[in-house]
């Protein structure tokens, strides 16, 4: 009886893990998810899991995506979650991240339709939209909803806010991917959810070799800095509205001013968003820090006259006083595209700004820096 019982167990145990599919130790998985906090991946017979944290609530999911072969039937009995037929098709995408990564993925053939495309600079896209392939779908926070039905739309793809709805879209029955990935702490753990876009729309292996060949650009630059080098302290961003919204500690940008050598003036605010500061709390706090970081969205560069007209007490800091101000126009470089899916981009333009002696070679003309990489198109010191 022993032996029976013994045969039986491991007949149960192969017959369990023979249900988990037979994926190659490279596919994603949870346990090849190196830097990401924000999804889990599980493999199935007819079917992938895709669980999708909430950003602002450790103790509960975003979403549960359950990822089906299209050209094949759909599983029974499958748990409860979102089923989302891949490779996907016909996606309506609202934010200009999520369009530049599915571009990277060369899947932009697969977009119908974009939401407030004068934000959208991918050269795919703004073609698309000129040719009548991908069709405006108005605003974010009001789409077009019979436009949606009207293209036969089948995924839509969303950047989430907290206690936040899509309003008429969840009533059409489309599956909503909710790409939290902005949400995550580390540089490299939001490049990273590429890994979970590329399967769905089958591109995990170009996905994959995208993220590797990001994460080791990125960690060569990241050993550059050592423990014992002098870190200049940092603020970021500036004045909006009635609030100056700080990037919190546990923010990727924080955590990147911390790579790149830096001491962020504001390290110790809790989070991985932004935090809204009173001017004078900043100013309190940062007055003396030696450098300032800045993006802003104009046609023109800013200069330090337009920032003292813009608001005037700006001039009390020393980065100001000492013409230590650096800037990123959003308005004529594709920050937002380029940066989640490259931060190695921005890595080395921060390294050149904290210490300069460690990248001697972007200081010559003959840099041999070309396109993305170029430190002149990211980052670059304000004019008097």
């Amino acid at each position: 009886m022993k032996l029976l019982a013994s045969f039986l167990l491991l007949c149960l145990t192969l017959s369990c893990n023979m249900r988990q599919s037979s994926h190659s130790e490279n596919s994603l998985s949870s346990d090849t998810i190196r830097y990401a906090q924000g999804f889990t991946v599980h493999h199935f017979d007819g079917y992938t899991a895709i669980e999708v944290r909430d950003p602002w609530d450790s103790t509960r999911l975003l979403q549960r995506y359950l990822l089906v072969d299209r050209d094949r039937p759909v599983p029974e009995n499958l748990p409860k979650g979102t089923v989302v037929q891949v490779p996907a098709q016909n996606v309506v995408v609202y934010t200009s991240v999520h369009a530049a990564i599915i571009d990277q993925l060369g899947e932009t053939g697969r977009i119908i339709g974009v939401c407030e495309p004068r934000y959208m600079d991918t050269p795919a896209i703004r073609e698309g939209l000129k040719a009548g392939r991908i069709v405006d779908m108005g605003e974010a926070t009001a789409p077009n909803v019979e436009m949606m039905i009207d293209k036969g739309a089948e995924l839509v793809i969303v950047s989430p806010f907290q206690n936040s709805g899509y309003g008429p879209v969840e009533k059409l029955g489309i599956p909503i991917i909710e790409g939290a990935d902005y949400m995550e702490s580390l540089p490299l753990g939001r490049t990273e959810w590429i890994r979970f876009y590329g399967m769905l729309f089958g591109k995990e292996a170009l996905a994959d070799s995208i993220f590797r060949q990001t994460e080791k650009s990125y960690l060569d630059l990241k050993q550059l800095v050592t423990a014992d080098m002098p870190r200049p302290t940092v603020i970021s961003e500036k004045k909006f509205g009635a609030s100056w919204f700080m990037p919190a500690g546990d923010s990727y940008i924080a955590n990147m001013y911390a790579d790149a050598g830096a001491d962020y003036v504001f390290k110790e605010l809790p989070g991985a968003g932004s935090t809204p500061l009173a001017f004078e709390t900043v100013l309190d706090r940062a007055i003396h820090a030696d450098m300032w970081l800045i993006k802003y969205n104009q046609s023109e560069d800013m200069t330090y006259g337009d920032l003292r007209a813009e608001y005037e007490p700006y001039e009390n800091f020393d980065a100001f006083k000492n013409r230590r101000i650096y800037s990123c126009n959003t308005g004529l470089v594709p920050y937002y595209e380029e940066f989640p899916l490259h931060p190695d981009y921005l890595l080395k333009d921060l390294i050149w700004v904290f210490h300069p002696e460690l990248l001697p070679a972007l200081l010559s003309e003959d840099a041999g820096l070309t396109g993305n990489e170029s430190l002149w198109r990211i980052i670059y010191m304000f004019v008097a």
